[in-house]
């Protein structure tokens, strides 16, 4: 399925400070292999949807703005409080062109995403007619991430999250990216239904899952082979393996 720039938007969010680095810096910022991973992840999106990346900043935005717009040319969405990855998508929805029939949602700390998988993903997506796609891996080692919920017809009955798990589903080693592709119109609509999590204050956006399947849609996912493609960094430790990832596979 051939596809084009004018249907297809991405969001990256890229708001969080990102307290475990123990740096003062917005987390985006930080260099992997001498770039800022932020530079990693809009230079990839920009190879799927041309100008139709639209970067959610709020930690030093301004910053974030700088270095960006020298190198790529997106559009830019504030998230001035960080309330959670559903905030964060609702607030750039304006910000998607109105020809853009569907949204992939990429996060700004996971800089080996490759192209392919990304087309890859909205192929999978606009071939099984969807409402969301979410895009899924194996871990040996799922401990920490979402785990994915799929029933007997491979549909997505839920997203779990590692506390929220029961004995029996923290044994499923097909887990969350984080990554997303979601038909805009529903996207507009399972935005507005979503509630606040009670304890955080924040709204997911896993939960559009959950409002999909209220609503009769379609969830599936897409199981990618390579688990190391989608490590995300949160600590110093974190770049340090991504970094050694990069140079191993000549992403720099």
């Amino acid at each position: 399925m051939r596809l084009r720039h004018e249907n297809i938007a991405i969001v990256i969010l890229a708001a969080g400070l990102g307290t475990r680095m123990k740096s003062h810096k917005a987390k985006v910022l930080h260099e992997v292999c001498g770039r800022p991973m932020i530079l990693y992840v809009v230079e990839t999106a920009a190879k799927v949807a041309g100008e139709h990346v639209i970067l959610v900043v709020g930690h030093q935005a301004e910053q974030v703005r700088e270095v960006v717009t020298e190198c790529a040319r997106v559009r830019y969405t504030l998230q001035e409080q960080q309330l959670g990855t559903g905030h964060a998508v609702a607030s750039a929805l304006p910000d998607v062109p109105v020809e853009c029939r569907h949204v992939v949602i990429l996060c700004g700390d996971v800089p080996l995403v490759t192209e392919s998988t990304i087309r890859n993903l909205i192929t999978d997506h606009l071939t099984h007619r969807r409402n969301i796609t979410v895009l899924a891996t194996a871990v040996e080692d799922p401990y920490g991430y979402g785990r994915i919920v799929i029933d007997a017809a491979g549909r997505v009955v839920a997203i779990v999250e590692e506390a929220d798990a029961s004995e029996e589903q923290r044994k499923i080693r097909i887990v969350n990216t984080g990554i997303y592709c979601v038909a805009k119109p529903f996207l507009t609509r399972a935005l507005k239904k979503i509630d606040r999590n009670k304890a955080q204050g924040e709204l997911y956006l896993t939960d559009i899952v959950a409002v999909c399947h209220r609503d009769n849609g379609k969830v599936g996912a897409m199981v990618a082979e390579n688990a190391q493609e989608f490590r995300g960094i949160n600590s110093r430790d974190d770049l340090a393996a991504v970094e050694g990832l990069m140079r191993r596979h000549n992403r720099i």
